[in-house]
């Protein structure tokens, strides 16, 4: 039976595979567990549900509070907010947990159930685990558990101050004012439509045009946003502004462009914010975290600025386990999720973009001079299907492969193999100073893949 949760929470095509009858389920499964837990110790639980704008977050939403309720859980509905928004609030509320509703940067018909823990931070795989296992037990109505009557059902109250409250603090957190910073803003018709201009202009930028900001429930990531950057590019050309951001449906990732339409990946803006954090003093340990997929170019990049880097798999949720563990304040990946954990929980797109506007306005830089503290070498790969994975590490001839190849790239190249989570393939990357060499060496390597695991 397949597992529910994945990398980020539950997710499917919603009233298919994700269902009211599962998102209640669920809801009274994580009261339980968490209530198990000694979650709640000893008190009344109150739980933070926000959503994004999809429409079918609003019958999700019903069925998760009606969940959360019937557990004698009380609800604050925060409504349309970003995932950093009710992770911040629900721990700014002191709430027990918080339940977020939304498929990032998926298409509108799908939608996800991500539950946080006390202090809005992503709960781990055990309890998830947990949570699935009492819903298999109880929730298919197998079994019965014990529910709450008269005054000790929960309540429900909508928080409209969540909102100004999450802005509020968004500009609060950063070390200078945007004045004179003309920003373009894209907003992928998704949670963070009204709050990312709210908080750019509060903060004293300039917010020259917005697309992406007018949600319809249906037009979620439809052309807009972080997965499709061709609009922000040719505004950006169009009002000549300074920073152009595009997050994802959910507002926990942020892509950025230059005042010419380039792009700056989350390498870069990792980068950028490493050198800032780094003469501020506020880089603890001096350490920055990436994935094994963030680009050689940064690598050579903070090596040059003395930045230290640990990597990990691929995944924000184990770029954030690692910061946690060891207390680091930096960390991302390429796509644009960046962490920053004295100010966040978990990646904020909206704060990531102020950060960057911040750099700008104290340096009076443009963001092409910024960015340019790395240099992104090509990168090409080549998924490899039909293939025996598990042998990756084991098998000589490819290994001696890959060693040919990585002694031909030397210290200006880098090769990577890995092995799907999910399917019977693996993934060939080769980054090198130019483009054909990268491609050559990465089909090679591919071909070797076939031949010796096929």
């Amino acid at each position: 039976m397949a597992r529910l949760f994945g990398t980020d929470g539950v997710r499917g095509v919603a009233n298919e595979g994700l269902t009211a009858e599962l998102a209640l389920g669920l809801s009274v499964a994580a009261a339980h567990v968490l209530g198990d837990a000694n979650a709640f110790a000893g008190h009344r639980p109150v739980a933070v549900v926000g959503r994004d704008p999809r429409a079918s977050g609003e019958f999700l939403e019903a069925a998760v509070i009606a969940g959360l309720a019937s557990a004698g859980v009380d609800v604050l509905r925060v409504g349309v907010l970003p995932t950093p928004a009710v992770a911040y609030l629900t721990g700014a509320l002191g709430a027990d947990f918080g339940v977020m509703l939304s498929a990032s940067h998926n298409a509108m018909p799908d939608n996800g159930i991500k539950f946080l823990a006390r202090g809005g931070h992503k709960l781990d795989d055990a309890l998830e685990d947990a949570i699935e296992a009492h819903y298999r037990r109880y929730g298919t109505g197998d079994e019965t558990w014990k529910r709450p009557t008269g005054a000790a059902v929960g309540r429900v109250r909508q928080y409209t101050e969540g909102f100004d409250r999450y802005v509020a603090h968004l500009v609060a957190v950063l070390p200078n004012r945007l004045d004179g910073v003309k920003v373009v803003i894209d907003g992928a018709h998704g949670a963070a439509a009204r709050v990312a201009p709210e908080a750019f202009a509060r903060a004293g930028a300039e917010v020259v045009y917005t697309l992406g900001t007018e949600p319809t429930g249906l037009n979620i990531n439809d052309g807009v946003g972080s997965t499709h950057l061709d609009g922000l590019r040719a505004a950006m050309k169009e009002h000549r502004a300074d920073l152009g951001i595009a997050l994802d449906g959910d507002a926990d990732r942020c892509l950025a462009a230059d005042a010419e339409g380039n792009e700056v990946d989350g390498d870069q803006i990792i980068a950028i914010l490493a050198v800032a954090m780094k003469e501020a003093g506020t880089l603890r340990r001096n350490t920055a975290v990436v994935t094994v997929m963030s680009n050689l170019g940064f690598t050579l990049a903070m090596e040059r600025e003395g930045v230290e880097l640990v990597r990990t798999a691929v995944g924000d949720r184990y770029v954030l386990e690692e910061m946690k563990r060891h207390g680091y304040a930096l960390g991302g990946e390429q796509s644009g999720h960046v962490i920053l954990l004295d100010h966040a929980t978990t990646g904020d797109g909206t704060l990531t973009g102020l950060m960057l506007g911040a750099r700008l306005a104290a340096t009076k830089q443009p963001l092409a001079d910024l960015a340019a503290v790395m240099t992104r070498l090509p990168q090409v790969m080549i998924n490899v299907k039909g293939v025996d994975k598990n042998r990756v590490e084991s098998c000589v001839e490819l290994q001696a492969a890959v060693t040919a190849a990585e002694a031909e790239l030397g210290t200006t190249g880098r090769v990577l193999l890995r092995k799907s989570g999910t399917e019977p393939l693996v993934r060939v990357m080769v980054e090198a100073v130019g483009h054909e060499q990268a491609q050559d060496v990465c089909q090679r390597l591919a071909d070797a893949v076939r031949l010796h695991l096929g």
